[in-house]
């Protein structure tokens, strides 16, 4: 699974007649939800495997940083003709190119590791590879959850996506972390590129029904054009993409310099601080229909801020691995009530047939802000240390909370008559 693939999908509020299992009633959800634990526990291993790789070829915080930042390039060049392709192809189709492609790069990548011929160069190459693949997936993946459950069970399906999600990314850093000490990175490579296969044979098997839309490829200018004039119009729209802009500068810096903060506690402890993030995810996805039932989402996602802020300042404080993973623990939590907040948000501030689009202009922009945050954070502790550069990132999150005074989210639930194929 992609990376940019596995943002986090989590409703505003619980199911109130249907069982929150039951969308794995459904064959079709079943298999695919299954197929897709695994291909996010190998993203995971490719991520540990990334970054540990980088530590190992060099120190410099710059290279480091650029591990994740390169990966999200991609965000700026396709990722707005990727959401519009996604509306006017089959998406059946698109997502095996897309999946085909993130093997091929995982398996280019782990054989050249293993063959001891990989560079830093070479590494952020493979990377923008599959950032690539990640990014050309994921307005489509997205796009076709109301098409694989019922609509009934679409709630309790999202909320399964991201306890998916947030299961293969508390254990697929921790096991990452254990390939790499026992073998090296580039089998946590190959791993991943084997991961895609449950995925690539879901949708070979997918008899996916006709669409309704009208559009031909030959339209895909035409349809980023619409897009962007409905994006314009739409204060729902500018609340998300101005709140997800300011969040993800900020926010990046954690992730992006988390490889240097464990590099005392080698390739395991890098996993298992990375397993401890997941874990928090894990628990607060499942903590949001609670929260949500006693305050608003913006009181959530400043909240949820705040705390995230903190945690990046300590993280840049506390040496000890203890201390350390709580702090982790802590900030998946907060993590994913903001990513849930603006991922509902993003999906539901467009009619259906404009979904893959509105989806991709939040990518460009959250993405988008992941990549130049960890590229300037990574810059930044270049020059003044990895610590004040956290402190920096920290501050800029807590003055990044006063958005939410102007720009408020409105989440909703897509209408049942925009749940069909588009």
């Amino acid at each position: 699974m992609s990376e940019l693939g596995s943002l986090p999908e989590v409703p505003i509020l619980p199911p109130r007649r249907k069982s929150a299992i039951g969308p794995l009633h459904e064959p079709l959800f079943r298999t695919l939800w299954i197929a897709s634990v695994v291909s996010y526990t190998g993203t995971w291993m490719q991520n540990v495997g990334a970054g540990w790789l980088m530590t190992s070829l060099t120190m410099s915080p710059l290279m480091v940083g650029l591990v994740q930042a390169v990966g999200s390039v991609a965000v700026f060049l396709v990722v707005l003709p990727a959401g519009a392709i996604a509306d006017v192809v089959d998406r059946r189709k698109l997502l095996l190119f897309t999946q085909s492609w993130m093997v091929v790069a995982a398996a280019g990548l782990g054989v050249l590791t293993l063959a001891g011929k990989v560079t830093p160069g070479l590494l952020l190459l493979f990377t923008l590879l599959m950032g690539f693949g990640a990014v050309l997936n994921d307005p489509a993946w997205q796009a076709i959850t109301p098409e694989i459950v019922s609509h009934q069970n679409f709630t309790a399906g999202i909320a399964l996506n991201s306890a998916g999600f947030n299961v293969a990314r508390a254990v697929g850093p921790a096991l990452g972390g254990v390939v790499i000490a026992a073998t090296s990175s580039g089998v946590a490579f190959l791993l991943n590129a084997v991961s895609f296969f449950g995925v690539i044979y879901f949708l070979y098997q997918w008899r996916r029904k006709p669409g309704r839309s009208t559009l031909q490829i030959g339209h895909m200018t035409t349809a980023m054009f619409d897009g962007f004039r409905h994006m314009r119009k739409s204060q729902e729209v500018k609340a998300v993409l101005v709140r997800s802009a300011v969040f993800s500068i900020s926010a990046s810096a954690l992730p992006a310099l988390l490889p240097l903060l464990a590099y005392p506690f080698g390739s395991q402890g890098y996993g298992l601080l990375l397993g401890f993030f997941g874990t928090g995810a894990l628990l607060g996805a499942v903590l949001i229909p609670l929260f949500r039932r006693q305050v608003s989402a913006d009181v959530l996602v400043a909240a949820a801020t705040a705390v995230f802020a903190f945690t990046t300042f300590a993280g840049g404080r506390w040496q000890n691995f203890v201390l350390l993973s709580l702090t982790l623990f802590v900030a998946g939590m907060a993590w994913i009530q903001i990513l849930a907040m603006l991922n509902v948000s993003a999906q539901t501030m467009c009619p259906g047939h404009m979904r893959a689009r509105a989806i991709s202009m939040y990518l460009l922009v959250l993405q988008g802000g992941m990549a130049g945050g960890a590229a300037l954070w990574g810059a930044v502790a270049e020059r003044v240390g990895v610590g004040v550069s956290l402190s920096y990132a920290a501050l800029g999150l807590a003055v990044g909370i006063l958005a939410t005074l102007r720009f408020r989210l409105h989440p909703g639930h897509i209408r049942a008559e925009s749940m069909g194929m588009d």
